[in-house]
């Protein structure tokens, strides 16, 4: 059998972009150059750009098809739909050379060497403008899962080709300056992952919100990965810092969150179909640590193999598979990362609003921009005719349909999805701001109500009702001009933390504990610590039951407030690794204390709070150690298990020499103790006369002071 029609996917290489399509010269890359470091991929073939053109040239229709492509009309929905249409029913219709179909038949049976009658295969498109460095084409081609059979397939194969003018795939290369004589169509073959059984996602080797690239991102759920893909779920979410990913004896997941998961597709009764998940499932994360971790480390290995290829720099978009049958993990898919190309010198452009207002919801924001106009809420891609330029889309999800009209809106908002969904891809690389998951927008919103959406405001997007000012602000990395002193950056929210990695900054001067306690987590750490106590009275039932659902039923809550709190830290501190990050202790005043969830059970009434217990004070107090000793927890945890050893953690308002080595100590009962630790430094904050007057005293305690 000669390779003109069909080719194994292992000896296919990178540059057989224009025989095989970028998807699977990827997948042929991947296998021959990560293979034998243990990365794997399903085995399979693919048939090659050839056979698309000499079908092409078999059947006579290339002439129809320009006909049909000349008669679409500007602008103009309809027409495209129904000359797309009429294009794909053409290919289905026609014939496959019988040489063609021959060598497919062979290919497909030597999968298994005869043992397996007709094995389950994913047919999968592959353009040869597809997967390119510039252009992502997400999802702008046919997938086929679980095919079985010589018929099926060689029907599959001729859907794929008809995909390749799909309404979406026209729309995008007459966007991208694709001719689309010059676009061919490959398909890949490939034996099917169990993941029906199992977890699959996607696996991005960059934050795909801000570029940050010392991170990967793990997006996962169950069952087959187009729910995730396709954005009609949340998915779990893994934040893995990747420098640190082969240092011994730390696990550098920096955060997990648990996505809502309420539809998994599965393969039962011979067909593919999407079924409710399991509340019990819904709940927990579906992916192992280890397993989390291994495909970070791939993730990163499959950038620094890819980025040789390509000559330059290249963050991955990666999807996975997990076998449900034996456990085993797979790379199904690696294509360049194009929302964030490797500029220098690129121009960050900062929104922000003049003043906030009503606010109709909340979801996840991608991007940083801000949008206004019109709502106008679409149930279905069918009635995209009646959108109108410039106005607010507003959808249950997005997928490849969508396309034509995504480019024309100010801002877009889907009540699923997560940040690597089709409408995040997209919204990004079309620079548009957009919020996904924001669960009730096509029932809050309704069609021509004016609303601004407001993704510049950290990992939150929010919709606020009416038409709001806000205002723009641009800067270039390369015209920050470095003083002679080192410069290190204040951060306030842990969740903007990596929005700050481009700047000329070495180290972190300041991030409050009491900043991650109010937002992560949100509840008095003694009503946690307490949570057994309350429960057991009736009163605090309605209290409970809120706490409950704040930590998602989490059954240890004093682990929660430590992990949550973990996170929040571990973020700031990977911004600017390995240059120190100055982690403070909480420091809220009674006050404040109180208006968390619980607080008025634990805090007092003060006439002045600002000089009341509040700092170090807290922290030896009986009625408040416990809670300190979960902060020390944390920050231990961050640098001992994660790995994040550049954390130097900071006293607040200590007011005597006596009481810092009251506080020292307590901190050494809880972990942190530099005669066990010889890299552990312990600052205090400099904030009080005191801390002036006797300074050499406190010298003597602290290894340094940050004036506050």
């Amino acid at each position: 059998m000669s390779d003109r029609y069909v080719i194994a996917l292992d000896r296919v290489r990178i540059n057989d972009i224009a025989r095989v399509g970028g998807k699977n010269a990827a997948l042929g890359e991947l296998m021959r150059g990560l293979g034998p470091r243990g990365i794997r991929v399903p085995g399979g073939f693919a048939l090659t750009a050839y056979a698309w053109r000499d079908f092409l040239s078999g059947a006579g229709i290339w002439p129809k098809i320009e006909h049909e492509l000349a008669g679409i009309k500007a602008r103009d929905i309809r027409s495209l739909e129904e000359h797309g249409a009429r294009i794909r029913r053409m290919i289905a219709r026609s014939s496959l050379p019988d040489a063609i179909e021959k060598e497919i038949h062979a290919a497909y049976r030597a999968l298994t060497a005869g043992k397996e009658k007709d094995p389950y295969v994913a047919v999968r498109s592959s353009a040869t403008a597809e997967d390119l460095p510039d252009a992502s084409f997400a999802g702008q081609q046919e997938s086929f899962l679980y095919v079985s059979g010589e018929l099926p397939l060689i029907r599959a194969v001729k859907n794929c080709f008809a995909s390749l003018f799909t309404d979406r795939a026209i729309s995008y290369r007459r966007e991208k300056g694709f001719a689309h004589g010059a676009v061919a169509m490959s398909v890949g073959i490939q034996r099917m992952v169990r993941s029906d059984r199992g977890v699959s996602g996607t696996l991005f080797t960059l934050d795909p919100e801000t570029g940050f690239r010392n991170v990967a991102v793990v997006q996962a759920s169950y069952g087959l990965g187009e729910t995730i893909v396709q954005g009609r779920i949340i998915p779990d979410e893994y934040i893995v810092f990747k420098p640190l990913l082969e240092t011994k004896g730390v696990q550098p997941i920096l955060a997990r969150a648990i996505g809502g998961k309420k539809r998994k597709t599965v393969f039962r009764g011979g067909r593919v179909s999407e079924v409710a998940t399991p509340l019990q499932d819904r709940a927990r994360l579906c992916l192992a640590d280890k397993d989390v971790l291994t495909l970070a480390s791939w993730g990163r290995a499959i950038e620094e193999y890819f980025s040789k290829c390509y000559g330059r720099n290249t963050a991955m978009d990666v999807e996975w598979a997990q076998d449900g049958l034996t456990g085993e993990l797979f790379i199904v898919q690696a294509r360049p990362e194009t929302a964030h190309p490797d500029v220098k010198h690129a121009v960050h452009r900062e929104y922000r609003l003049a003043r906030t207002g009503r606010i109709a919801l909340k979801g996840s924001a991608v991007g940083r921009k801000i949008g206004t106009g019109r709502v106008q809420v679409l149930q279905s891609s069918r009635l995209m005719e009646t959108f109108r330029k410039g106005s607010v889309l507003v959808a249950a999800m997005t997928d490849p349909d969508w396309e034509p009209i995504m480019k024309s809106a100010s801002a877009i908002v889907t009540d699923q999805g997560g940040r690597t969904s089709h409408a995040a891809i997209i919204s990004r690389e079309l620079g548009i701001p957009c919020i996904v998951g924001a669960r009730r927008a096509t029932r809050v919103l309704k069609t021509g109500e004016a609303v601004t959406v407001d993704c510049s405001s950290g990992s939150d997007g929010i919709v606020y009702r009416g038409i709001l000012p806000f205002t723009t602000r641009e800067s270039r990395a390369d015209e920050t001009v470095r003083p002679p002193a080192a410069l290190m950056v204040n951060i306030g929210s842990a969740d903007e933390a990596f929005r700050h990695h481009h700047l000329p900054a070495e180290g972190v001067g300041l991030g409050r504990l009491e900043f991650i306690i109010s937002s992560a987590i949100g509840i008095h750490p003694r009503a946690l610590v307490d949570f057994g106590k309350l429960k057991r009275r009736k009163k605090h039932a309605p209290l409970c039951r809120k706490i409950d659902a704040m930590t998602q039923s989490a059954p240890d809550k004093r682990r929660y407030y430590v992990d949550r709190m973990a996170e929040g830290i571990a973020k700031i501190a990977s911004v600017f690794w390995p240059h120190q990050a100055i982690i403070r202790f909480s420091d809220f005043k009674s006050n404040e204390y109180r208006t968390l969830v619980g607080g008025e059970l634990y805090e007092p009434q003060e006439e002045n709070p600002m000089i009341g217990w509040r700092g170090a004070s807290r922290y030896y107090d009986p009625a408040f150690a416990q809670a300190f000793a979960l902060e020390c927890r944390a920050i231990k945890k961050v640098r001992d298990e994660i790995g994040l050893a550049n954390v130097v953690p900071m006293i607040p308002f200590c007011r005597t020499p006596e009481e810092g080595r009251v506080v020292i100590e307590a901190m050494a009962r809880n972990g942190l103790d530099r005669s066990r630790d010889r890299a552990l430094k312990i600052y205090m904050m400099c904030e009080i006369p005191s801390n002036v007057l006797q300074a050499d005293a406190f010298l003597d305690i602290f290894d340094g002071m940050s004036i506050g």
